[in-house]
């Protein structure tokens, strides 16, 4: 009994063959991926520094902190710039007193020299024509005749003298513009003070996350020297290597699911928006920026991010595990399908290759069943299925 029974247990799968697990051949939307991963960067940063020197007097704000556009980053000592701007000031103040001064007090004091100088002429014109007038009849001599046209002269000098100093005075006279023109220097130069002073005070030029921080209370602030530097708020990318081989794969515009390694369970979308159009010598890599419309709260400046590129997608497909194509990169793979009890090679076309499934575009139909590529079968032989768990109906 014993021979017996070691004879059916040894016996058994030379006569009715091996027991292999089926794989059927399903249909299903088959989409490739490329796998990559990256960083989160923001599209540009912002570099925070001075426009000024001075000594940084105060930095309210931390690395890593949100701000908000407007909102103080460092101040700088502002004692002399209050200063020039108090001068300034000064100065401005003092050009238009002398406005108002012309206008109150220069001009009407000119005008009323004007009238006078007038009617002193009107008198010594009257003076010396009644002058001239005796001296032809004989009843004056020329000496009262010369002193009354030396005080006709003196009149008409006067005259000129107080037109002028009238004309000069009123607008567009040449004392008027000159204080004008003084008062447009010393505007400009309160304004370059104020101006000063304003950039002793840093602010936020935009909403954002402070990510690196390189000033400390008591350092030397001088222009060009960055003293913050700012990721701004809105849009971020996904920066990622593709290898230059996969670089006929890649087009604008194609889908993606991100995750952060941080948090591998939650996904979120993205999409490819820029692909570099240079090599990199040292890498042979590609890079590959993808958009993020909808950043999850809790994504970080330069946190890892693992994407899923969908680079494409052929719907109600045949599909098989790769693993069962034999010779999948050769120029004629071919599987073992079931026919029955006995395995049959059959040559297939291969399409699409992704995450572990291949794409069968010729030698198979759905609901017939692969044999594994790993089953001790060859073709011929026979064979007792045993379909595997989980596998489609």
């Amino acid at each position: 009994m014993a021979s017996a029974g070691l004879g059916w247990y040894f016996g058994t799968p030379l006569v009715l063959g091996p027991i292999v697990q089926a794989a059927p051949v399903f249909r299903a939307d088959f989409v490739q991926t490329l796998v990559a991963s990256g960083h989160i960067e923001a599209p540009y940063r912002v570099s925070v520094g001075s426009q000024v020197t001075g000594v940084v007097a105060g930095v309210p704000v931390a690395e890593g902190a949100m701000v908000r556009a407007g909102d103080v980053l460092v101040t700088l000592d502002d004692t002399e710039a209050q200063a020039a701007v108090v001068q300034a000031e000064g100065q401005l103040a003092e050009a238009q007193a002398r406005i108002r001064q012309i206008i109150a007090l220069t001009l009407p004091s000119a005008e009323q020299s004007l009238k006078q100088a007038n009617a002193t002429l009107l008198d010594a014109q009257k003076t010396y024509d009644r002058a001239a007038t005796l001296a032809a009849n004989g009843n004056a001599t020329l000496v009262s005749l010369d002193d009354a046209k030396k005080s006709l002269d003196v009149a008409q000098t006067q005259v000129r003298s107080a037109e002028l100093q009238v004309f000069t005075n009123r607008p567009r006279g040449s004392d008027y513009v000159l204080a004008e023109t003084q008062v447009a220097q010393t505007t400009a130069v309160v304004t370059a003070a104020k101006s000063r002073l304003g950039y002793t005070t840093l602010k936020a030029p935009r909403n954002g996350v402070l990510i690196a921080r390189s000033v400390e209370v008591g350092n030397i602030a001088q222009p060009g020297k960055e003293l913050l530097s700012l990721s701004p708020e809105g849009n971020v990318q996904v920066v990622v290597q593709i290898d230059e081989r996969n670089l006929g794969l890649i087009a604008i515009g194609q889908n993606a699911l991100a995750s952060a390694d941080a948090y591998a369970n939650q996904v979120f979308p993205a999409r490819v928006a820029y692909i570099n159009p240079g090599v990199g010598l040292q890498t042979a890599s590609v890079e590959v920026k993808l958009d993020v419309p909808d950043l999850p709260a809790y994504i970080r400046q330069d946190m890892t991010i693992s994407v899923d590129i969908e680079v494409a997608r052929h719907p109600n497909s045949l599909i098989i595990p790769v693993i069962d194509v034999h010779d999948a990169d050769a120029a004629r793979p071919w599987i073992l399908k079931a026919a029955g009890d006995h395995a049959r090679r059959e040559a297939v076309t291969v399409g699409l290759v992704s995450a572990g499934k291949a794409e069968i575009l010729s030698g198979l139909t759905e609901g017939e069943t692969v044999i594994p590529a790993t089953a001790d079968v060859r073709d011929g032989g026979r064979i007792r299925l045993r379909a595997p768990p989980g596998a489609p109906s």
